[in-house]
């Protein structure tokens, strides 16, 4: 039996940017930054003042107060992103019970619920335990935010989360991909979550000096990748959900296509717990593993959404990656990062990375890396700098890379690509 061809038919996203896919999509075609100053909690003294935040969701249209109580900041927003995704594909998990058991929802998220878990903490150690929550243990963990859904929506499909650092989105897209290509499933709910804008978080991250401290003053400015002036990310929350579909099934329904998924490669540096080998080589075999996954040559792609996290190491790095990949034609092919706009949102980024990809093959565009006045040695590429570029897309690669030596690609084709493969 061949393999199913697989597509993505539905998006959600609640982002920096704004509520629904719209908004997302607005900003990167704008080339504008949703970078600004914290306002969740007292900053006292910490290095790096500025987030992307999720700002204008009511998690009250998702949730009632009571039941907001017992979850973490992010269910809410993966739960608003999955309704959108399936409302944008058509569906309705409601009106068919054995398509609800059928439906089930894949997820990727570094952090989980640890923003809940966290506030429990300082009840804890400011000798509060009448305070700390009941739900304090089943809230905390990650696999709570794919329950969360699956409960919210009524699906009693698989109900998985994939932990795996910044890579956690693309394996769970990859995952969910390969389940739906071997012929288990016929749709499935993909994505990330993240909600990690928290004071102990942001601590430890000031600690590892990993995020940008130098731009407190203008935050639009700070998320700023392959730039000379770059000091580290800037950390980001949100949720980007997307159906995956049979592509003959969304095809005889007359669904609209963003894009399909036509590979997944994932590897292992096996180096160190944070820090990239500087050869390059496993990420680089990570993305000609999804070429070969999806049956395409090198020469083929035009865009490449790159991990780009404006951490020093990590933007030359990924520079070389594609050299290694693309041979001569590395100058010539395209590339950006979303994380000058939106900031990274840790295990949510690679499912950002995607939606932002599949919303380019839409409109017709290739998303700019903003912020990038000086190209840093070693990083000597087609960054997009400032401003999008109209362009059409046939195929692309979303790379992703994590701490722990993960490396994780996907290979997009879009719709009339996809008609001709």
């Amino acid at each position: 039996m061949s393999a199913h061809r697989v597509v993505i038919s539905g998006l959600g996203i609640i982002s920096p940017a704004g509520v629904g896919h719209d908004p997302f999509a607005r900003m990167q075609a704008e080339g504008r930054s949703a970078v600004g100053i914290i306002s969740q909690f007292e900053l006292n003294g910490l290095p790096c003042r500025v987030a992307a935040e999720v700002r204008g969701f009511d998690p009250h249209t998702v949730m009632d107060a009571g039941d907001l109580k017992r979850v973490s900041r992010a269910t809410p927003m993966g739960i608003a992103a999955s309704r959108e995704a399936l409302a944008d594909a058509g569906l309705d998990a409601g009106q068919d019970p054995l398509f609800r058991e059928r439906l089930g929802v894949i997820i990727g998220s570094g952090a989980g619920g640890i923003e809940f878990g966290e506030r429990q903490y300082r009840h804890y150690f400011a000798g509060e335990q009448g305070r700390i929550s009941p739900w304090a243990i089943s809230t905390s963990f990650v696999g709570s935010l794919s329950s969360e859904i699956s409960i919210a929506l009524g699906l009693s499909g698989p109900s998985h989360a994939i932990s795996t650092g910044c890579t956690s989105s693309t394996d769970a897209i990859g995952y969910a991909f390969d389940m739906i290509r071997g012929g288990r499933f016929d749709v499935l709910l993909a994505g990330g979550v993240e909600a990690c804008i928290t004071p102990a978080l942001m601590a430890g991250f000031c600690r590892m000096k990993v995020v940008s401290t130098a731009f407190n003053h203008a935050p639009h400015r700070a998320s700023r990748p392959f730039d000379r002036a770059r000091d580290g990310f800037v950390i980001a929350e949100g949720a980007w959900m997307m159906v995956l579909e049979r592509r003959e099934r969304a095809l005889a329904r007359g669904a609209r296509i963003y894009a399909e998924v036509a590979g997944f490669g994932s590897t292992c540096d096996a180096w160190h717990r944070v820090a990239l080998n500087p050869d390059a080589v496993q990420p680089a075999r990570a993305i000609r593993l999804a070429l070969d996954d999806a049956g395409e040559p090198v020469e083929a792609v035009q865009y490449v959404n790159l991990h780009g996290t404006a951490t020093k190491i990590n933007d030359e790095v990924e520079t070389r990656v594609i050299r290694k990949v693309f041979g001569t034609r590395a100058e010539r092919i395209a590339v950006s990062a979303s994380k000058s706009m939106f900031g990274h949102p840790q295990g949510a980024c690679g499912a950002m990375g995607v939606a932002a990809t599949a919303l380019a093959m839409r409109d017709g565009i290739i998303p700019p890396t903003i912020n990038l006045d000086d190209p840093d040695d070693g990083c000597d590429l087609d960054y997009v700098p400032h401003t999008a570029r109209r362009a059409e897309i046939g195929v692309a690669v979303c790379n992703c890379i994590g701490f722990g030596s993960k490396n994780s690609a996907l290979v997009l084709r879009a719709p009339a690509a996809a008609a001709r493969a």
